[in-house]
């Protein structure tokens, strides 16, 4: 999933091939999380558990370079940062938990609808009607939803499930990101990351042993590759690019996590998509992209 940081800054028209470069490294660096999550001979709850703590070393270093004003965390911030890592804790373990069963595709493009959840909350907090293109958004991540479960259900119940858990993932995800927004627009932001993962971590420890499962791995390098590729490169690379760009080039660069991963699924894992699966997805990555159209600071 995306699992950015915060939604960015006012986007400007500043960037460069760089920053276009840096925006989908970072997609790409997140798509391949299902994927590691999958090779981990820990449960997938624990393996969330190892990609936070093996990157929150490199945060602190990351942390300790910005401002001094936005480094210190506490009051009211405090109270919205660590509350946001709760759910950002849910949200990971209900994503690894539903990668486990459903198609690497569907895991990474319900792991991101978090960006249409967002939208709707934003109508329902500015009380009007929505438009058009929200109309349109909220329709279309419907329908390709209702189009992607149903292939899963033909598969298997346990697929199904899969899908319900990364979607319920999405749900919270968008609460992670709207309870650090009002911290993030005057912290760092590795300053609110690292903060933040001081409530994550515990949590999904805590689930993690509540179902079971295995904690300490037998071979490292599947976890440790979790840690680089989304905690800190996926992450860094979105912090540092995110700004740069309208909601439109935004939406569109997202669109490489699910097609990365469909990829990978496929190779790895023998997932083939069907017609249906196709539209669906279609259906669902263009109400992401819509969602973003319809950001407003």
């Amino acid at each position: 999933m995306a699992a950015a940081p915060a939604l960015p800054d006012r986007p400007g028209h500043d960037w460069t091939a760089r920053h276009l470069a840096a925006l989908l490294a970072a997609n790409f660096a997140l798509a391949l999380g299902p994927w590691l999550v999958r090779l981990a001979d820990t449960g997938p709850v624990a393996a969330g558990f190892w990609r936070l703590s093996l990157a929150l070393p490199v945060l602190l270093v990351l942390s300790a370079r910005e401002p001094v004003g936005q480094r210190h965390v506490r009051g009211m911030a405090l109270a919205l940062v660590l509350g946001g890592g709760v759910f950002f804790a849910l949200d990971l373990a209900s994503w690894h938990v539903g990668i486990e069963t459903t198609k690497l595709g569907n895991a990474s493009l319900f792991g991101n609808s978090g960006s249409v959840i967002l939208m709707v909350w934003g109508l329902i907090a500015a009380r009007r009607a929505p438009r058009w293109l929200e109309i349109t958004a909220i329709v279309s991540a419907l329908g390709g939803a209702s189009l992607l479960m149903g292939g899963s259900l033909e598969i298997s119940r346990a697929n199904l499930i899969g899908d319900l858990f990364c979607a319920l993932a999405g749900f919270f995800y968008a609460f992670y990101i709207l309870m650090l927004n009002a911290a993030r627009a005057r912290l760092g932001q590795f300053s609110v990351l690292s903060v933040s993962i001081f409530a994550s971590a515990p949590v999904m420890l805590g689930i993690s042993l509540l179902r079971g499962e295995a904690i300490m791995p037998g071979d490292w390098t599947s976890l440790v590759a979790l840690a680089f590729s989304s905690q800190l490169v996926g992450q860094g690379l979105l912090i540092y690019s995110l700004r740069h760009f309208p909601p439109l080039v935004i939406g569109l660069a997202l669109l490489t996590q699910p097609a990365v991963s469909s990829t990978v699924g496929w190779l790895a894992f023998g997932e083939v998509l069907t017609p249906l699966d196709v539209v669906g997805m279609v259906l669902l990555a263009s109400a992401l992209v819509m969602a973003r159209l319809g950001d407003r600071p």
